[in-house]
């Protein structure tokens, strides 16, 4: 069963009108129920997540700032503050967050105190080799297991990009 939506936005000869159909995900052909991955979403994934979702909220004005998202989320302030210092990575390190594999067994591999120190540095590209240095997976290309946040068709060499 699919859903279909119009919005249009504007009046008179500026108006534009968006049409899309919402399908569910793809059954299981065996039990009709929707196929899901096995495992558990990463922590740092979850995190990562409501740091983008609080940050909508803050920039929407659906609240006004840190203290009432901690009070909102029964946490401290200085717990949001570490949240929301998720936001501070590159764009690729926070989609390699976001999409990290689930978690099968055990702990998750990356943690966020894994990745604290990582958003304490201002510049990306030195995020990006601190990203590398502690062998943590990131989007992009895949050598020898492990993923690496250069570019899809670029090349490294062991002393930089060539």
């Amino acid at each position: 069963m699919t859903e279909d939506y119009v919005t249009t936005c504007g009046a008179g000869a500026d108006t534009i009108a968006l049409a899309w159909a919402l399908k569910p995900p793809c059954p299981n052909p065996t039990t009709g129920s929707p196929v899901v991955e096995p495992g558990n979403v990463p922590r740092v994934s979850r995190l990562m997540a409501l740091a983008i979702k609080l940050d909508g909220m803050i920039q929407r004005g659906e609240v006004e700032d840190y203290a009432t998202l901690a009070r909102l989320g029964h946490v401290t302030p200085a717990r949001i503050t570490q949240i929301m210092a998720l936001l501070n990575l590159a764009p690729d390190i926070q989609e390699a967050i976001l999409f990290l594999p689930r978690t099968r067994a055990g702990h998750d591999p990356i943690t966020e105190r894994n990745i604290r120190a990582i958003a304490g540095i201002e510049e990306w590209d030195r995020q990006r080799e601190a990203w590398r240095q502690r062998s943590l997976p990131c989007s992009g290309r895949v050598t020898a297991g492990v993923a690496s946040p250069e570019p899809a068709g670029s090349q490294v060499t062991q002393g930089g990009r060539s």
